[in-house]
C-alpha cells in the first residue's frame, strides 16, 4: 500500500530529478503500472476504492437497527448496553467482532442526531451568574493525616457562582448534622448567603426524585433553607455540568491543598488551616472571567449583594432513646451516661456535628462530646460521675470500684484515700461529692484542697471552709470623721442591768 510520503518521493524523483519509471520501480518495489498511473493522474494523495467486500454484521444490520431504535426509547437506566447487544446478535449466530457492532451504534446515533437536529452529551452551554445570585455545593473524598493516623475524610465544597469564591470544611461523615455546621461554617467565611443554592440529589437533601424538577425535599433540610432564607435547586440526575463550577472547584483543590497538606494534631487544626487557605487562594487565583482582577476583588464587589448570616441553625438530628439500667444511651456503638434518675425511662438525643445533647421533661439533662469510631471495633462509654450521686448515696460501697468514678479528680480521689481508712469513710466521702449537686465544683474542689493542706480532712471541715468561701465579704470599716468621736469611751458595767429592773419581792 503506497503512503502519502512515498507518493511524495515518487513524483519528485521522476518529475525534479528525471528518474526513470524503470528506476523508480526498482527502488519502491512498486510496479511501474502502480507508479504510472499515480503520476499521469496527478495525484498527490493516495486513494483506494473498496472492493465492495460484505461485512459479516451485514445479515443483522436490520435486526440491530431495530433494537437501537427500541432501547433509545426506554430510560436510561433500562437500557440495554451495546455490550449486551453484542452477546445477543452472537445469540442470533452473528460471527462479527464487538468493535463493529460498537461503530455501526455510533454511527446510528450520530444520523438520528443529525435527523433530530439534536447534539450528544459532548456539547454543553456556558453559564452565567450575577452577583449574589448562586453558590453551588459538593461533597468529596479526600486524605488527610490527623493525629499520626491517615484518615479518608468527607469534604464539603462551596462555590460563590459569580465571584468563585470558595470554602472548604472537613467531616468524618456525610449526615445531616455535618451538612447543617458546613454551611453555617461557609456563609460565614464567604460573607454572607446568595439568594440560590445549587445541589445535586444528595440524600441528606432529597428523598424522593421526581419528574423533572419535582423533589420531595428531606424535613430538615427543608427547615435549614428556611432559617437562611435561600432558594434550593437541584439538577437533574446525573447531570453535573449544572453545576460545573464546583465539580471543578473538587478536582482543583486536590492540587491546590490536599497535596500539600501537613499532618495536623486533630481536625480543628485541619479545618482552620483549610479556611487560611481558601482566603490565601483567593489572593492568588486570577478570575477566569474578569481577567485583570483576582477572586479576592470581585469578592469584595459581591458582599453587598450577599445577605447578612443570621444565627446559626440548629442544626441536629434528633431521635428517642431508651435509658439502660447503668444509666447510658447507645449510639453509633459508643455509649453515654445521663443522671440516674432517668435510668429505665426514654429520652431524645440530638445529635449534632461534634457533641450529643440529651434532652428530657423539655429540659437537657446532659451533653457530652461526640466519638466517631473510624474502625470497627468495641465502642467507648463516656462517664460523667455526677450522673450517679444519687445511686451512690444508697449504695456508697459501690465508690471503690464504680466505673464511673474512675475519672474523678485528683483532689477527691486524695480525699477518699484518707477517709476510707476510718469507719464509715464510704459515706463521708459520698456526702463531701454531693456537694457538687449543690455548690459550684471549682468551690468544692478548692476547699477539700484546703483542708487538705491544713490536714483536716473531714466534710465538716470542708463545709465550714465551703461557706466562708460563699459567704459574702464584711463591709469595710467606716471612716468616721472627727467630730463624731466619742468624747467618754463606755464601760462596761454588769450592776446598770440590775440598777434597770424592777425591784419585785418574793410572795
Amino acid at each position: 500500500m503506497i503512503t502519502v510520503e512515498l507518493l511524495s518521493v515518487i513524483r519528485r524523483w521522476h518529475l525534479r530529478d528525471q528518474m526513470s519509471i524503470r528506476e523508480i520501480a526498482k527502488r519502491t518495489g512498486l510496479s511501474r503500472n502502480t507508479i504510472k498511473k499515480y503520476l499521469r493522474n496527478d495525484i498527490v494523495i493516495p486513494q483506494y476504492v473498496g472492493q465492495g467486500r460484505t461485512s459479516k454484521l451485514t445479515p443483522y444490520v436490520d435486526k440491530l437497527q431495530q433494537w437501537l431504535k427500541t432501547e433509545s426509547n426506554r430510560g436510561r437506566k433500562e437500557r440495554r448496553s451495546v455490550k449486551q447487544l453484542y452477546h445477543d446478535l452472537v445469540q442470533l449466530g452473528y460471527l462479527g467482532s464487538y468493535d463493529r457492532v460498537v461503530a455501526y451504534a455510533r454511527r446510528w446515533r450520530l444520523h438520528q442526531q443529525q435527523l433530530a437536529g439534536t447534539v450528544g452529551r459532548g456539547a454543553f452551554i456556558p453559564l452565567t451568574f450575577a452577583s449574589g445570585e448562586a453558590f453551588q455545593f459538593d461533597w468529596s473524598e479526600d486524605w488527610a493525616v490527623i493525629g499520626h493516623e491517615r484518615v479518608k475524610l468527607q469534604i464539603a465544597h462551596f462555590k460563590l457562582a459569580h465571584s468563585r469564591a470558595f470554602y472548604l470544611r472537613a467531616y468524618p461523615l456525610q449526615t445531616h448534622e455535618m451538612l447543617f455546621d458546613a454551611h453555617h461554617h461557609a456563609f460565614q467565611c464567604l460573607g454572607g448567603i446568595p439568594k440560590r443554592g445549587i445541589y445535586d440529589n444528595m440524600r441528606t437533601a432529597v428523598d424522593k426524585v421526581g419528574r423533572g424538577k419535582q423533589r420531595t425535599v428531606n424535613a430538615r433540610f427543608a427547615a435549614m433553607v428556611s432559617h437562611y432564607l435561600f432558594e434550593a435547586e437541584f439538577c437533574n440526575p446525573a447531570s453535573g455540568w449544572e453545576k460545573g463550577q464546583i465539580e471543578k472547584n473538587v478536582q482543583d483543590a486536590r492540587h491546590r491543598l490536599w497535596h500539600q497538606a501537613p499532618p495536623f494534631a486533630s481536625l480543628d487544626a485541619l479545618n482552620d488551616w483549610l479556611t487560611e487557605r481558601c482566603t490565601a487562594l483567593w489572593q492568588q487565583i486570577q478570575h477566569p472571567e474578569f481577567r485583570n482582577q483576582t477572586i479576592a476583588t470581585v469578592w469584595q464587589s459581591e458582599l453587598p449583594t450577599l445577605m447578612p448570616a443570621p444565627r446559626p441553625f440548629d442544626g441536629f438530628v434528633e431521635c428517642i432513646k431508651r435509658v439502660t439500667p447503668t444509666c447510658l444511651v447507645h449510639f453509633e456503638r459508643n455509649r453515654y451516661s445521663v443522671p440516674a434518675s432517668f435510668a429505665n425511662r426514654h429520652v431524645s438525643l440530638r445529635v449534632y456535628a461534634d457533641h450529643l445533647v440529651m434532652v428530657a421533661e423539655m429540659a437537657v439533662i446532659a451533653e457530652h462530646k461526640r466519638i466517631i469510631n473510624r474502625h470497627h471495633r468495641s465502642g467507648v462509654t463516656c462517664y460523667q460521675w455526677q450522673h450517679y450521686l444519687s445511686v451512690l448515696q444508697r449504695k456508697p460501697g459501690a465508690l471503690r470500684n464504680g466505673a464511673p468514678f474512675t475519672t474523678l479528680p485528683e483532689a477527691f480521689k486524695h480525699l477518699q484515700t484518707k477517709l476510707l481508712t476510718r469507719v464509715g469513710g464510704d459515706r463521708e466521702v459520698v456526702e463531701v461529692l454531693s456537694l457538687v449537686l449543690h455548690y459550684d465544683e471549682s468551690l468544692v474542689l478548692a476547699a477539700i484542697e484546703e483542708s487538705l493542706a491544713a490536714g483536716a480532712a473531714s466534710k465538716l471541715n470542708i463545709l465550714n471552709i465551703l461557706r466562708r468561701m460563699i459567704s459574702p465579704a464584711l463591709p469595710p470599716l467606716a471612716d468616721t470623721p472627727h467630730r463624731l468621736a466619742l468624747i467618754e469611751e463606755p464601760i462596761a458595767n454588769a450592776e446598770r442591768y440590775d440598777g434597770l429592773r424592777e425591784v419585785r419581792h418574793a410572795a
